[in-house]
């Protein structure tokens, strides 16, 4: 029996009269403040929602949607080679196939298997976020995604560019080249047309041997807009080889992948009528195509010994809004549809296409309790189905406390239980039970979660606080497992699992510095169907890969104005792994120097490294971590 103990937490607060957070771009951590009754004097819910993290750019390639999120307190990133050639991003101790990617109102997907969600070819200049929606804001606007979602959302865009260089070892170089442009319409009043491109190209040999990459993304959108509507038409497209022993088997063979995505997207988000005390309504809608080819080689010494080829096309419409009735009551909702379909060489022929619905509507009421004081409550549903699985009813609700004091601080304390679904993925239920390197499970169901949580927001001049306690329990999670005494590299297994969770995030603004800390502790108890072969298992890639104890540090520190030092740290105590080659606890660093000489306008020249201390710590269990990369890069912005 788990237990949930109540923990209090002390917080430091400092006596900074004034505090401005800056932008996004400016480096700061931007809070999303969204309105929940302008009838009460503008009192807001305050989360945060940009990076946690001090640095934004890797510095092993170009950056991506997922880039430093190995770094973020709110997510666990377990990367192959690195988080940009294949990024598992899970949260709160779920699984990879338990994190959705979300764009506008979309959630990006693949069906064959959540390795892939991550391959958006978007540039992050872009795009706004992440923001990690957890609980009963996943639970509304997730799709297949149980735990949680990275959601992204489009930038307006401004006139700008830059072009950069950089080299570094391991015989690593990058070009890139980023430019946008903003113009108002002639004889239209209030609107603008944006034009916005890139293209960037990495190559290196690896931080280890057989972990070269090579990779090239062209990515670029049409933006109409004015003050309550901005409409964008998007395509990108990437090309991603990359190499790394025992990538997906714990047989000590060099693998290999190759992958191509290209996603076409069009997004429209509409502000509209105010209600009497000024409450503003907002919708988005979002529809996409996605390809995905994937050319999987077991050994590249013998390639002949088993190769995969898989292609997968999905096609999704999505939307998303908040509708204020009144200044009390609002009604908050989300439906999506997604229909998909693979080729594989591997998976069965039976199994090669779904449908997949959402819909879920979250009516809210909110109630003044005093000035600057209001208590919010929502309760509703979430409906799924597929075509090819039984169908599920969600519950979703919370109740949040905010107060805005009169110095400007504010304060939200709220409770949430939700519920959500997800069906398995292909690799998982798609292909042979008898043999072959990943072993499918035809047994599988829907997967359920439910998730209790109490958590507090808190912030005053220059401090911001985050904290959350959970509960949640996941049953029929599918996860993939490993036994000594088979031939198979992993075989899908449902398991269910009690998760209990702490969280701590805070922020601290200095004169000339940020400084960001978090710590995350995490239990599980969990119990494989024996029936299913449960009692044949002895380790998990996934569900049992997670940090009992996990602690970050960030700064951004800028010693004089031509030069500005961005660090951020990690130290994590794993749990214990029978596939885990060498210790169970890690200690990262990413470094970077950026100097920005008054000369020249537009220059910045930045030294960087990652991995400082040369970790040589397994993120996947049986999965050789990263080495150290080190590199030089000169950029210039106009």
């Amino acid at each position: 029996m788990t237990r949930i103990v109540q923990v209090s937490l002390p917080i430091l607060l400092c006596g900074v009269s004034s505090f401005s957070i800056a932008s996004d771009d400016a480096n700061a951590v931007n809070l999303q403040k969204t309105k929940q009754s302008d009838s009460i004097n503008s009192i807001e819910k305050i989360t945060v929602e940009s990076s946690a993290t001090a640095n934004k750019k890797p510095v092993g390639t170009f950056d991506a949607p997922v880039s430093n999120l190995e770094y973020d307190p709110r997510v666990d990133l377990q990367s192959r080679n690195m988080a940009e050639a294949q990024a598992d991003v899970t949260i709160r101790g779920g699984i990879f196939e338990n994190t959705g990617f979300r764009v506008g109102s979309a959630t990006l997907f693949d069906p064959q298997t959540g390795h892939y969600f991550s391959e958006i070819p978007i540039a992050p200049q872009m795009l706004s976020g992440p923001n990690i929606l957890t609980g009963a804001d996943n639970a509304l606007f997730g799709m297949n995604s149980s735990v949680g979602t990275v959601d992204f959302g489009w930038k307006p865009i401004y006139t700008a560019g830059s072009v950069s260089i950089g080299l570094g070892n391991n015989g690593f170089n990058l070009q890139s080249v980023h430019a946008a442009y903003s113009k108002p319409l002639d004889g239209v009043n209030d609107w603008t047309l944006g034009y916005e491109g890139e293209i960037s190209q990495s190559q290196s040999d690896g931080t280890i041997e057989n972990g070269d990459h090579d990779f090239e993304r062209i990515s670029g959108r049409v933006q109409l807009s004015n003050s309550n509507s901005q409409t964008d038409i998007f395509f990108g497209s990437q090309d991603k080889f990359f190499g790394w022993p025992n990538m997906y088997t714990p047989f000590h063979v060099n693998e290999t992948e190759d992958l191509s995505a290209q996603l076409f997207m069009l997004n429209h988000k509409q502000t509209y009528s105010l209600t009497e005390g000024g409450t503003e309504s907002a919708f988005e809608v979002t529809a996409y195509t996605r390809n995905l080819k994937d050319h999987y080689v077991f050994s590249r010494e013998a390639p002949e010994a088993f190769q995969a080829f898989h292609e997968t096309d999905v096609t999704s419409i999505a939307l998303s809004g908040r509708h204020a009735q009144s200044n009390v009551l609002a009604w908050n909702y989300s439906a999506q549809y997604i229909e998909d379909s693979i080729e594989s060489t591997t998976l069965e022929n039976s199994f090669t296409s779904r449908k997949y619905y959402k819909i879920s509507v979250l009516p809210e009421y909110n109630m003044p309790l005093a000035e600057n004081e209001t208590l919010t409550l929502r309760l509703g549903a979430a409906f799924d189905d597929t075509n090819r699985d039984d169908s599920d009813v969600s519950v979703i609700s919370d109740v949040t406390w905010n107060k805005l004091e009169s110095d400007g601080a504010s304060k939200t304390l709220y409770f949430s239980y939700a519920e959500a679904s997800q069906v398995a993925g292909y690799t998982a239920i798609g292909g042979s039970e008898t043999g072959g390197l990943f072993r499918s499970n035809r047994q599988l169901k829907r997967e359920s979660t439910k998730n209790t949580e109490l958590g507090f927001a808190l912030e005053q001049d220059c401090w911001t606080v985050d904290a959350a306690i959970f509960y949640r329990q996941d049953n029929g999670l599918t996860d993939w497992t490993y036994n000594y005494n088979s031939t198979t590299a992993r075989s899908a297994n449902p398991v269910d699992i009690d998760s209990v969770g702490l969280e701590l995030l805070t922020t601290h603004q200095l004169d000339s510095a940020k400084v960001i800390t978090s710590y995350t502790f995490l239990k599980k108890s969990e119990d494989y169907y024996q029936a299913l072969g449960g009692d044949n298992i002895d380790a998990s890639f996934y569900a049992l890969n997670y940090p009992d104890h996990r602690v970050t540090l960030g700064a951004i520190w800028n010693p004089m104005d031509m030069l500005e030092v961005r660090v951020d740290n990690e130290w994590r105590q794993q749990q214990e792994n029978a596939l885990r080659n060498g210790d169970d606890d890690a200690f990262f660093t990413h470094l970077t120097f950026t100097y920005t000489p008054t000369q020249i306008d537009g220059l910045s020249i930045t030294l960087a490294a990652d991995n400082l201390w040369n970790e040589s710590f397994e993120e996947i269990p049986g999965t050789p971590g990263r080495g150290q990369q080190y590199t030089i890069s000169a950029t210039y912005n106009w």
